[in-house]
């Protein structure tokens, strides 16, 4: 397809603007061994800022919103600047949190941590209405959480996000655990995503989970209103229920070298996808590619898109039938 007088392919259509709410930024401090010595690298961090870093590299115009006070506030705005994120930066008199990690010998150790103070009510409501307005000027919005040392902001304030969005015609994404993610069920998010593991240590299923297990979590929470429910397994495949459709999406085998950042690259592409237009099946596909990317790699929710785009090919969709889904899948 070309441009109208030109010879040149037009370009691809502008994906959608996304929002992501951020609550508490963290400052994270890591100490790795270079070759010619210590390296310390110094990043903005926190769940809601890997996801918006991830959709940042797929080309999707992407909003922050996100409370900022105290030096590690400071230093954090800085930080998200140059890395080219838009930011709607809420200033709280609370101090954001910050961590200090020792990786020289191979293993993170942690040095010092700082956890986020809890913000006073007057900064709530600010960072709740500059959230709701961002979401509904982009029309889809991820949730994220913030660190459970702290209960920064009540869990209620996600499920008043989730119904006032929804009520609005906004998409509403959420990769949430705890009390987070029961909020945000009860408002009736439109994606709602999560990890065995976090079910595991939520105690809605045993550790290390079968397939139907985790399936009847995700039917009842499909029965409570979510369209789709996805949740992902390490090595053993991510499970997705959309409409009356069952599906397990493997990843290419890889060696892990760190996975932390996996689980946001999931919720990143799938959001990319949707603000796309692809499929929710063809999003979950560019999540989990994003995801076996970020593995491979050191840094939280990093990656070139071009990589990404091309493991795509890589990532493949089974659909269960209902005698899959109840064997051990």
């Amino acid at each position: 397809m070309h441009a109208p007088g030109s010879d040149e392919p037009a370009d691809e259509p502008t994906p959608r603007r996304a929002c992501v709410f951020a609550p508490s930024p963290q400052l994270t401090i890591t100490v790795e061994q270079g070759s010619d010595g210590d390296e310390i690298h110094t990043h903005a961090g926190g769940q809601g800022v890997w996801i918006a870093r991830m959709l940042h590299t797929l080309g999707v115009p992407t909003r922050v919103c996100a409370n900022f006070g105290g030096e590690a506030g400071t230093v954090l705005r800085g930080l998200l600047g140059a890395e080219g994120i838009d930011v709607i930066a809420v200033e709280v008199a609370a101090s954001n949190g910050a961590y200090i990690h020792d990786s020289r010998d191979g293993e993170r150790e942690v040095v010092a941590t700082h956890p986020a103070e809890v913000l006073a009510r007057h900064d709530r409501d600010d960072l709740y209405t500059a959230a709701l307005a961002a979401g509904l000027d982009a029309g889809l919005c991820v949730l994220g959480g913030y660190d459970p040392a702290t209960e920064t902001i009540p869990p209620d304030d996600y499920r008043r996000l989730a119904v006032d969005l929804r009520h609005n015609g906004a998409t509403t994404i959420a990769d949430l655990s705890g009390a987070l993610r029961d909020a945000a069920l009860e408002g009736r998010v439109d994606v709602m995503k999560t990890s065995d593991e976090d079910l595991a240590q939520d105690g809605l299923v045993p550790e290390d989970a079968t397939g139907p297990q985790i399936l009847e979590v995700m039917e009842a929470w499909a029965g409570r209103g979510i369209d789709h429910v996805v949740v992902t397994r390490a090595a053993r495949g991510t499970l997705v229920l959309t409409g009356d459709q069952v599906v397990r999406v493997e990843a290419p085998r890889l060696e892990v070298r760190d996975h932390r950042g996996a689980g946001d690259s999931v919720t990143a592409g799938i959001t990319a996808g949707l603000a796309r237009g692809l499929s929710f099946l063809e999003a979950v596909r560019l999540g989990v590619a994003a995801a076996a990317l970020n593995v491979t790699r050191r840094g939280l929710a990093t990656g070139r898109a071009v990589d990404i785009e091309e493991l795509v090919r890589h990532v493949q969709i089974e659909h269960l039938s209902p005698e899959e889904r109840g064997a051990s899948t």
